[in-house]
This record gives structure tokens, C-alpha cells and sequence, in this order.
């Protein structure tokens, strides 16, 4: 009895392994058969074979039918009845047992709305995996993407393309070293150095790596930068949404204005094109550029509205604002610069220092002509100081003040309503004469290179002078009196606020002539990155 269960049981292993064999076969559907050497069978006249699911069709054939496999001569066709891949080319050699195809010249191999040419390919019918060298072009609905070598993942919908990659479409051309490309839903993944240019002419750069929807029109660089006509955009992550009109940057944003020559940095960016309305938090920064200097402002947030219609433009900053021009700086917790009126608001506790000069009132407000300061005005408990050269405090202050500005420093201040100053008679630089304290409703001061040289007291002036042996401490000082030169932003300073990291000014090349130098990143580049570029993403 177990002799026979062992013998019925070793004839259904042959007999499965026979049904096996047999579905592994190349099948021959229609040719003329001529003798061939070497062990082959020549087939010619409209030759038709079959592997499993898959159909082939060529002009004439070499057929290894001991080997399994066969060499096939022009118009070759693979269509599979399953799958919609449908291959064709010149030449072909087909290996049954590993069920891979290599087809040369000419070759055209199509799944769905995708098309891939070129004229060296290897497919696994296995994996669903094909492989192209020496160039290829692959065509969908959208896209037309090149380079010099590629691998198309058909169960994945994935195609990952090396060496001198171009991606093309009505809007935008691409051009990177390593893409990753999904034919649904039509992204791309890039690893290193990719260009964009737009075709407005508007170039997109990142240098770590990109990722781009193609149907929804939705971008994200890292360490990258988006330049036109206009302005220039940069940020370590960098997002654009072509649709909405919007970008968003984070970690070491600039934005430039090339009209205005006005450069913003920060943490984190917003930026809303149609609206032309923009939002930048976390250790903001501007740098606005004049013809003779540069002003320096910094504040937590920043937010601009830009507008065709000067009444609707404005730049506001909140909490910790500072700034530095010249000789010039000054600070409040906010500041708002109405382009209507060219004039720029200071409120909630706002100091300027003008060399050795501090102003200060419940508000200020300056005017702007010729991209210069042309005066100020300075509103309720205006205070003015002016340290002299043996460290006195020359001070005036009252309701109202407004000051006056040539050369970008203070020339004259005059004071209306309520006005008190103490003044320090000096003979030279460096002896004391006496004080004068004076009580005027209008006072004018002015002033040299920051240095008070003359007063005039106008209507009905009260005081009295007081010879320095007589002069007490409390009467040297008027009440609100505050010295803070200790707050005074200064050039040295800008160092210590949020400056940009230093970068090359065009390191992207890949335009500037047909070839790519830069070599594909190594396997271990590319996962570094990508896994760079998730952290950064998560975050």
C-alpha cells in the first residue's frame, strides 16, 4: 500500500511540473518554419508566438526551442492581454524561463497614456520593471521628461530617471541630475541641484532637491530660490502653489524687491501673489537700500501690503521693532510706513537717537522725500536730550515737536505748547559757564552734527541761569528725563540680529549650456537627502 501511495504521489509531481513546463513554453501561432543551424528554427512570414499572457509579433524569428527563447527581427511587438503594456521595436531577444525582454532600436513601450522611447531597453515581465541606457524619452498626458538613463516600475506607476534629466511641459522646463517621476498623479521628486524656468521666464532653483505636482500645479523646493522679473524668493524649505498664487517659506527666508530695493528675512514667510500681500514672523529683518546708505529694521513680524495704488500700500512691523540708517537708529514695539503719505509711524515707547541726540514722545512720525528723512514729529511728552561734550544733558520737552532734517541728521527742533529746557552754557568744549532753565511755550534748537549750538525761546520766556557752584543735582534734570543710551541699536549691533547664511550668488548652472557636468548623487547621497528633506517637511 505505501508503495503505491509514494507512486501516485510521485506521478502528480511529475505531472504538475509537466503542466508547469508547458505553461512556461513559447508557443509558435503562425509562421513558416525553415531549418535552421546551430541548434534554432528560422521562422519568417508574419510570425505570431505566444509566452502566457503576452502575444508576440515580428517579421522573422530565430527560435531556441530547447532553450526557451527566442530572437526576434523587425516590426517586434509585445502586447500583453492582462496588462495594458504593449512593446515595440526593431530588434528583440526574449528569454522564456526569465521572461525578459531586451528590445533594441526604435524601441516604444506603452502602459495606459504613458509612452517610453528609446532605442536600448530591458523589460521584466516578472517585476513589471523596464530598463533604459543611452538615452530615452518618456510621453504622458502632461509631461515629456529625457535623460540618459531610466527605470520604469509599471506596478508602482514609477519612473526614476539619472543622468541629464529634463522634464518639459507647456509651463515649465526642469532640468536636474536624479527624478523620480509617479505617472499617477503626475509628480516628480528631485534629489540635488534642479532648475525651473517658468515661461514667463521666471526661474525656480533648489539645490537639495524639489517636488512637483504637475496637475495641480503645486512646487516644494528645499534650499531653494524662485527669481523674476521683479524679486528674488529664498528659503531652506520653499513651497508655491501656482493655483492659489501662494508661497510659503521656512527657515532662513529673504524675499528681494529689485524695484524697490528692499530685502525681508525671517523664520517663517508668507506670501499671497494676487493679493500682493505678504506675512514674515520670526526674527524679521529688513534691509532697505538708498542711494547713499542702507536702513536696518528688525521686528518680530512683518507684514506688507502692496498695492498699484499707493493709498492701499503699506509695511507694518510688531513688537520689538529697531532699526539703524547712518547716524540714525531707534526702536518702539511697533511701526507702520504708509506709502500715501510717505510717512512712517513709531507707536507705543518710541526712542530716536541721532549721534549724540535722543527724542522720544507717546508717538512719532516721519517724512519721507527723496527716499530720505525730511522731518519728524513727535507727539505728547515730546523729550529731547542731547549729551554735551563734558557729559551734560542739554533737555527740552513739551506737547508737540516737530524736527527737522538735513544731510540725514537733525538741523533743527522746534517745540510747541508747554515748553521747558535746561541748557548748559559751555566756554569751548570743556568748561562750564552755567545752566539755564527756561519755561517758553515755542522753543527752536538747533543743531551741528548732532550737537546743540544755539537756542532761541520764543513768546514770553521764564527761567533763570544758574553758575555751575550753585547748580544742584535735581535741578539738572527736567521730570520724565530718561537716558537710555544703553537700548541704541547701532551698525555693530546688526551682526547680532537675524542676518541670512551667506550663499553663492548663481550656483545653479544647468541653463548656462547643453551638458551637466555634476555627477548623479550615490545611492547613499539620495537617502541621506530624502531623508533630510522629510525631516524637514514633518517640521
Amino acid at each position: 500500500m505505501l508503495q503505491k501511495f509514494l507512486l501516485s504521489i510521485a506521478c502528480l509531481f511529475v505531472v504538475g511540473l509537466s503542466t508547469v513546463s508547458a505553461q512556461n513554453t513559447l508557443e509558435i501561432l503562425n509562421a513558416e518554419l525553415l531549418q535552421g543551424a546551430g541548434g534554432f528554427e528560422r521562422l519568417i512570414s508574419d510570425v505570431r508566438m505566444k509566452h502566457q499572457n503576452t502575444l508576440i509579433y515580428c517579421d522573422s524569428a530565430h527560435f531556441f526551442r530547447a532553450e526557451n527563447r527566442a530572437i526576434l527581427y523587425g516590426n517586434v511587438r509585445f502586447v500583453d492581454q492582462e496588462d495594458p503594456v504593449t512593446t515595440t521595436s526593431r530588434y528583440a531577444e526574449y528569454d522564456g524561463a526569465t521572461k525578459v525582454a531586451k528590445l533594441r532600436t526604435n524601441v516604444v513601450f506603452k502602459n495606459q497614456s504613458t509612452s517610453l522611447y528609446t532605442d536600448f531597453l530591458d523589460y521584466n515581465r516578472v517585476t513589471g520593471v523596464a530598463n533604459y541606457f543611452n538615452k530615452g524619452k518618456v510621453v504622458d498626458s502632461v509631461n515629456v521628461l529625457t535623460s540618459k538613463e531610466g527605470t520604469y516600475e509599471t506596478t508602482l506607476e514609477k519612473i526614476t530617471f539619472s543622468r541629464m534629466v529634463e522634464l518639459v511641459n507647456p509651463d515649465y522646463t526642469l532640468r536636474t541630475n536624479f527624478l523620480i517621476y509617479y505617472t499617477i498623479p503626475k509628480t516628480s521628486e528631485t534629489v540635488g541641484i534642479t532648475n525651473i524656468i517658468a515661461k514667463g521666464g521666471e526661474r525656480l532653483n533648489a539645490q537639495k532637491g524639489s517636488y512637483y505636482d504637475t496637475e495641480n500645479k503645486i512646487f516644494r523646493f528645499y534650499d531653494g530660490e524662485v527669481e523674476t522679473e521683479t524679486s528674488r524668493v529664498y528659503a531652506e524649505t520653499l513651497f508655491y502653489d501656482e493655483k492659489k498664487k501662494y508661497y510659503e517659506g521656512r527657515v532662513n527666508v529673504s524675499v528681494y524687491n529689485k524695484e524697490r530695493e528692499i530685502e525681508v528675512f525671517g523664520e517663517e514667510g508668507k506670501y499671497w501673489e494676487d493679493r500682493k500681500y505678504s506675512i514674515v514672523v520670526g526674527n524679521a529683518l529688513v534691509r532697505k537700500y538708498f542711494e547713499k546708505d542702507t536702513m536696518y529694521m528688525s521686528a518680530d513680524t512683518l507684514i506688507s501690503q502692496d498695492s498699484d495704488k499707493a493709498e492701499e500700500k503699506q509695511l507694518l512691523a510688531f513688537h520689538n521693532v529697531n532699526f539703524v540708517k547712518s547716524t540714525m537708529s531707534g526702536k518702539s514695539d511697533s511701526l507702520a510706513y504708509v506709502y500715501s503719505d510717505s510717512t512712517i509711524h513709531l507707536y507705543r515707547d518710541p526712542v530716536i537717537w541721532d549721534n549724540k541726540s535722543q527724542i522720544s514722545a507717546d508717538s512719532i512720525r516721519f517724512l519721507i522725500a527723496n527716499e530720505e528723512i525730511d522731518k519728524v514729529y513727535l507727539t505728547q511728552k515730546a523729550f529731547t536730550i542731547s549729551k554735551d561734550s563734558i557729559g551734560n544733558f542739554n533737555q527740552m520737552k513739551g506737547r508737540k515737536m516737530t524736527g527737522y532734517f538735513k544731510d540725514q541728521k537733525v538741523s533743527r527742533l522746534h517745540i510747541q505748547g508747554n515748553g521747558e529746557s535746561i541748557y548748559f552754557d559751555l566756554i569751548g568744549d570743556s568748561t562750564l559757564r552755567g545752566m539755564n532753565k527756561m519755561l517758553c511755550a515755542n522753543i527752536i534748537m538747533f543743531f551741528e552734527e548732532g550737537k546743540l549750538i544755539k537756542a532761541n525761546w520764543l513768546v514770553k520766556p521764564e527761567g533763570e541761569f544758574k553758575p555751575p557752584h550753585l547748580i544742584e543735582e535735581k535741578d539738572r534734570k527736567l521730570e520724565g528725563f530718561n537716558w537710555r543710551e544703553s537700548e541704541k541699536p547701532s551698525m555693530e549691533t546688526i551682526n547680532s540680529w537675524r542676518m541670512p547664511k551667506k550663499r553663492e550668488k548663481n550656483p545653479f548652472n544647468f541653463f548656462d549650456g547643453p551638458d551637466i557636468v555634476i555627477q548623479p548623487p550615490s545611492d547613499e547621497e539620495i537617502q541621506k537627502l530624502l531623508e533630510e528633506k522629510t525631516k524637514s517637511t514633518d517640521n
